[in-house]
């Protein structure tokens, strides 16, 4: 018994996913739209891309001021489409996570990244008792399917195959919200699903954290974004993310990866030029 149980680590170890050296940028994935080097000059009076992005998550101002909030956008790649010139491109930028909302919001001045001067923010009391009581161990979550299109659902069940292996990370989704640390949610919170997901939220024991994973759930996405128990203690970004950025956002929660999501792009754009 011993020697297979040594077998099964090892093919673990082996075809599992090292999460400790995984990247943050994909190369066959579209991920978020940033500058390229022809917006160096400017941007032009052409508002196509603002126009045309279906979240409305791109604002256009003047001619060399662009703000794109990456917690509404959904990797569809249609401003990239529809610039004349060539001054966004699909950059494979996938770990679009963080701790708190604000740290989606970029503004780029001829096409440079503007670093917000009020980052990184700190962890929140009730960010830092979840990581205290889980860390270690990791967390069981509570799922709500909260009006969504199920393609977070999709992602989630995939997360625990054997590539990616969420329970070898002391991640484990439950049946029940009374068995659970943490709440998952998926879509915008439709007006039926309000109240179920603070019903989930409510019968939780403290410390608990709302887990926001998809873009409908971070921002409403396509649609209004609806009532929540309280603010997200983590939000996950992406029409769905992927298994591996959604589980390295958990790790985020948890305390075991470093990342910061506007210091990762700067270095990420700053590597590209």
């Amino acid at each position: 018994m011993r020697a297979l149980l040594e077998i099964l680590n090892f093919l673990r170890k082996k075809k599992g996913m090292d999460f400790d050296s995984a990247v943050f940028v994909h190369p066959n994935q579209r991920g978020i739209p940033t500058p390229t080097k022809a917006m160096l000059s400017g941007c032009g009076s052409c508002k196509l891309c603002e126009i045309e992005c279906p979240t409305k998550a791109i604002e256009r101002k003047g001619e060399g001021e662009l703000l794109i909030d990456y917690g509404k956008c959904l990797q569809c790649g249609q401003c990239v489409t529809i610039c004349p010139d060539a001054k966004l491109a699909n950059s494979g930028f996938t770990y679009v996570i963080a701790l708190h909302r604000e740290e989606f919001y970029t503004q780029y001045k001829n096409g440079v990244l503007e670093k917000s001067p009020n980052l990184p923010l700190t962890l929140s009391e009730n960010q830092k008792r979840f990581r205290n009581l889980t860390q270690k161990r990791g967390f069981l979550y509570r799922e709500v399917a909260a009006g969504g299109n199920n393609t977070v659902e999709s992602e989630l069940n995939a997360s625990f195959n054997s590539v990616f292996d969420s329970e070898r990370e002391g991640i484990r989704c439950v049946a029940s919200p009374k068995h659970a640390d943490a709440i998952v949610f998926s879509g915008p919170v439709s007006q039926n699903m309000a109240a179920p997901l603070e019903t989930a939220w409510d019968v939780m024991s403290e410390p608990k954290a709302l887990i926001a994973c998809g873009t409908e759930a971070v921002s409403g996405g396509l649609f209004p974004k609806g009532k929540l128990p309280q603010d997200p203690d983590l939000y996950i970004s992406g029409d769905p993310p992927r298994p591996d950025v959604i589980l390295q956002g958990f790790r985020l929660l948890l305390g075991r990866f470093s990342f910061q999501f506007q210091e990762a792009l700067h270095k990420f754009l700053e590597s590209e030029k």
